[in-house]
């Protein structure tokens, strides 16, 4: 088959794939981010790109105008290649540098642009002494006695012995590869060697044998493997230094933004090969960027400890993720055994070992446990809620003695799909709104420039501007006749305008409409209904609640009053809500540091007891309660009843 050249503007990158590739995959292959919801199938109508020069087959669509086809428009999911083609992404189909959350971040949330000052709550930076220094691998450098006629045991025996003066080492067990080598390094290094040993699956491996001390040179990577991005932290697991954090868009998401998504492309022709190599070659990407940063060798990563979702974690280690959508939603491992990086494609030392992050269920995985573990929620006393907002809602309940978990199909509003001006946390992303009583807007946009559209927390905060100037009611529902020009019928019925066309980045309005306000309400009814659900089977009252911790970007940019007022968060005193940051790569990096805190994390995931809500009959009356601003009963909600003088 004949190969064609696909150039995508305005990054100029070109991709050299065979005719009759779509350009959605090209765009992948020459690592182009564009927006697609639907893995491709051709409904979001996100990827729209425009064709420059060249020829290509488009299938028919009812997502584009007459206009825009005119204009060279068309979907790349729905478009291929027969020549060389240049294409050109615009504005709005472009995935670009996002807000995305690493550790250091989490304490630049914008000043000034909250009505009261808020204090930033923030995961400790020591908080990894708590536990016992003892990382998933460790070197050791040692001085062999050589043999003589009198002691003559064998090199690895001798090996053995000495490596166990150092501790109480029951088991222990090393690969072929290293017995094939052993005679000859230890004689050639003069019995001067240094040992990795790891620690996998219970038992001590001698992971690799190098002549010399380079007992200095022992890294490892934290990575928080994310379904919208990816975030890898650099560790000295000697010391426990945090040298570095880098992170990127999950390329996955050209498949689909959300993991339904994908575990239904997994199941088509070569679907979960693309989906791994994906998510793999961004990690490989990361670690090469921090490993060049810091002159280091891939030679010197010897331990990588992943945390991510259940569906991540499938994807991540190839494993066929059908399963975890199809009742009774079974994954295929909670707890994956430690193997070798290599294994999974992740390029680092060629002995250097994987862990991850054990899951629950389907839908709570190893990214929860691993915040559990960064909260400290499940070594509290207190009774605790751990929420981490994304597509779904994960919530955890508990306490050092027990711990109940659920997760709730919130949708994807809150990452900006399914509206219709929203947008992730992107440049351009309106995330700040104030609307005053003459319905005059003030808002701020991710970048300083002008906005495109309006991400999570700027849907959070319209929809409490609106509420609170009774532009909306406690429906969702617009008020017709008022005295605005903002307010308009829409192609959706009534919308109000956030931003007028020659104040934005593109050809139209930003607008918030009742369709869009009826999908917030849905996300948030389903976030508070799995908590509500949870606190009611503990037999508990909000009131009980003595912290909550938010945890993921979404959280970070979260105004905690506003949140409240809409009803996505309990009324509860505000400084029991706390800010955590991304707790994800925290619980990662503390795993990889400490066996004591791996181990840990494995107990948080046997003792949680995973609420499905799917069959659950309580949550459906509790889910239709919360579709109100802020609920049906405004008892649950008395300081927002006091403010909207109900």
């Amino acid at each position: 088959m004949s190969e064609c050249k696909v150039t995508f503007y305005p990054e100029g990158k070109s991709v050299t794939v065979e005719k009759g590739e779509d350009l959605l995959h090209a765009a992948v292959a020459a690592r182009v981010y564009i927006n697609s919801s639907c893995g491709g199938d051709g409904v979001c109508g996100r990827c729209r790109v425009i064709i420059k020069k060249g020829e290509v087959v488009s299938d028919p669509t009812g997502r584009l105008s007459d206009g825009e086809r005119e204009k060279g428009y068309c979907l790349a999911c729905r478009t291929t290649v027969k020549t060389d083609v240049d294409v050109e992404v615009p504005p709005e189909s472009r995935l670009e540098e996002e807000q995305i959350l690493t550790e250091e971040a989490k304490v630049s949330r914008l000043a000034g642009l909250y009505s009261r000052a808020e204090e930033i709550e923030v995961i400790s930076e020591g908080k990894e002494s708590l536990f016992t220094h003892s990382p998933l691998a460790t070197k050791v450098y040692l001085e062999l006695p050589p043999p003589t006629l009198q002691d003559n045991i064998s090199d690895l025996e001798r090996l053995y012995r000495e490596i166990r003066r150092g501790g109480d080492i029951p088991i222990m067990q090393t690969g072929l590869a290293n017995v094939k080598r052993l005679g000859h390094l230890l004689r050639e290094s003069n019995w001067r060697v240094t040992v990795t040993l790891g620690k996998r699956n219970g038992t001590v491996e001698i992971v690799f044998v190098e002549p010399g001390d380079t007992s200095g040179k022992n890294y490892g990577v934290a990575i928080d493997v994310g379904t919208t991005t990816v975030v890898a932290q650099l560790v000295n697991l000697n010391t426990r230094q945090v040298l570095s954090t880098k992170a990127t868009h999950n390329i996955q998401a050209s498949y689909g933004e959300d993991v339904i998504s994908r575990i239904i492309y997994a199941s088509e022709k070569d679907g979960l090969e693309r989906l791994h190599h994906a998510v793999i070659d961004c990690i490989n990407g990361l670690i090469s960027s921090l490993v060049q940063e810091h002159n280091l060798s891939l030679n010197d990563i010897i331990a990588v400890m992943c945390a991510g979702n259940m569906t991540m974690t499938h994807l991540l280690l190839r494993v066929d993720p059908s399963y975890l959508r199809r009742e009774p939603y079974v994954p295929t491992a909670n707890f994956v055994p430690v193997i070798r990086a290599s294994e999974a494609g992740i390029k680092t030392n060629p002995r250097g070992l994987l862990s991850c992050l054990p899951g629950v269920s389907s839908y709570v995985g190893g990214d929860i446990t691993a915040g559990t573990l960064a909260s400290g929620l499940s070594d509290s006393e207190d009774i605790s809620l751990l929420i981490d907002v994304g597509t779904n809602g994960e919530i955890v309940l508990g306490n050092k003695d027990w711990l109940v978990c659920c997760s709730s199909s919130a949708g994807p509003a809150f990452e900006g799909c399914g509206v219709k001006c929203g947008m992730r946390a992107v440049k351009g992303a309106i995330q700040r709104v104030e609307i005053n009583s003459r319905y005059e807007v003030k808002y701020h946009a991710i970048g300083e420039g002008k906005p495109r559209g309006i991400c999570g927390s700027g849907f959070i905060d319209s929809l409490s501007e609106l509420l609170k100037a009774g532009i909306i009611d406690r429906s969702g529902r617009m008020k017709k006749g008022l005295e605005t020009p903002r307010l308009r019928e829409g192609e959706e019925g009534l919308e109000f305008i956030l931003a007028w066309e020659q104040e934005a980045e593109g050809d139209h309005d930003i607008v918030v409409s009742e369709t869009d306000i009826a999908n917030l309400i849905r996300s948030k009814g389903a976030v508070y209904a799995g908590v509500s659900v949870l606190i009611r089977s503990m037999g508990l009252r909000f009131e009980d609640l003595k912290h909550i911790y938010i945890a993921g970007g979404f959280g970070n940019y979260l105004n905690i009053e506003k949140a409240v007022l809409i009803g996505l968060l309990p009324d509860i005193p505000r400084d029991r809500i706390h800010f955590i940051g991304n707790s994800s790569l925290t619980g990662a990096r503390q795993a990889m540091l400490s066996y004591e805190a791996l181990n840990k994390v494995k107990e948080i995931a046997h003792k949680m007891t995973y609420f499905e809500l799917s069959v659950d009959p309580i949550f459906m009356d509790e889910y239709t309660a919360a579709l109100f601003l802020p609920h049906t009963d405004m008892k649950l909600f008395p300081s927002v009843g006091e403010k909207l003088g109900l």
